[in-house]
């Protein structure tokens, strides 16, 4: 099945186009304005090309009873009162995105409910970017679809049964699509990544495909875009001495900084196939160089009847090359010749 083409922002996604490097802040600035305004810039000197962050409103999202996915012994607060705390109001959600614009960066903030998305269209994304476990939650799908937007979904809780019932129903309303395979785990350790399944959703559905990683090691990343990944997606973090949830799971910005180098390094190799005939004529100058040519061990006389133990091979490799010294067995020389000459086709009679 072909892959289709989406575009988020200016960015063209899809294969033989550069992949769309997504820097994951969700709630790592723990409720603090400043740092994840901070995030911001440390996300756009790294160079990726998108920033995203995390959308919650307690009220429209959470229960009392909610628990937390990991717990401290320093926190005791519960599930709704961490949103309430680590939430932004929408002109504080609109600061941040107009300070990504600003940076160069695409912004993109994950809903967690209809009334998350709603301030977000308020805010404006260039597109959604839908957590695993909100797979199910069709009215907030539905009304994401409605604006055009493409729609970006990981499933990493979904078997396939689920992931065609989603992927089909958004479809059907017409949005624009792409999946990233997904592992829910914070820390995910490497044989539960499933690159496989990366080659499996571009087949069943024909969309652009990455990698959402939460390995918190860079390796993942890289080993997803060799094998054509059209969008990537990790945790960041300042320090992986900071409080969070997905710290352990995260990238430091240093070392996104060293993926979005590298992704960019490994695409020009992609994209660039080599021909090997024309490689080894454009390295004519280091074929002498490196290659070998046919010389005599020691000063020979014209007439000599040339024989395997008269002959050796050195460089540089301007002469008669050293692949062809059964060719000049048996030859008779037509002139002197000093040891070491390169011999020449001239020379023999």
């Amino acid at each position: 099945m072909d892959t289709a083409f989406i575009k988020v922002g200016e960015h063209e996604v899809g294969p033989g186009k550069p992949a769309l490097l997504i820097a994951e802040v969700a709630q790592a600035h723990d409720g603090s304005l400043g740092m994840a305004h901070s995030f911001i810039d440390a996300v756009a000197d790294a160079g990726a090309d998108a920033v995203k962050f995390q959308t919650h409103i307690a009220e429209a999202e959470s229960t009392a009873s909610e628990a937390f996915r990991k717990s401290s012994p320093y926190i005791s607060e519960s599930k709704a009162e961490f949103w309430r705390r680590t939430g932004f109001d929408e002109a504080q959600w609109a600061g941040l995105a107009e300070h990504a614009r600003q940076r160069g960066l695409l912004f993109l903030s994950s809903p967690f409910s209809v009334e998350a998305a709603e301030l977000l269209m308020r805010v404006g994304v260039p597109a959604w970017k839908i957590a695993s476990g909100e797979v199910t939650n069709f009215p907030m799908l539905e009304r994401m679809a409605g604006t055009g937007l493409p729609i970006l979904l990981s499933a990493g809780m979904s078997n396939w049964e689920e992931q065609d019932e989603v992927v089909g129903y958004i479809q059907g309303l017409g949005a624009p699509l792409a999946l990233f395979q997904c592992t829910t785990a914070y820390p995910c350790p490497p044989e539960k990544v499933g690159l496989n399944l990366m080659h499996d959703l571009r087949s069943r559905y024909g969309v652009p495909v990455g990698l959402s990683d939460h390995t918190g090691k860079v390796y993942s990343a890289l080993a997803a875009v060799s094998q054509g990944a059209n969008l990537l997606e990790v945790h960041v973090t300042f320090s992986r001495e900071m409080y969070g949830t997905s710290v352990d799971a995260s990238l430091t910005l240093d070392e996104l900084a060293e993926v979005v180098q590298a992704t960019r390094f490994i695409e020009a190799m992609l994209n660039n196939p080599v021909d090997k005939d024309a490689q080894a004529a454009g390295m004519a100058g280091l074929r002498e160089v490196f290659f070998r040519s046919v010389v005599p061990r020691r000063d020979l006389k014209a007439g000599t009847t040339l024989k395997a133990e008269d002959l050796t091979t050195k460089k540089p490799g301007s002469g008669i090359p050293a692949n062809r010294i059964g060719e000049v067995i048996g030859r008779t020389l037509a002139r002197d010749v000093a040891a070491d000459q390169l011999l020449n086709m001239e020379d023999l009679a």
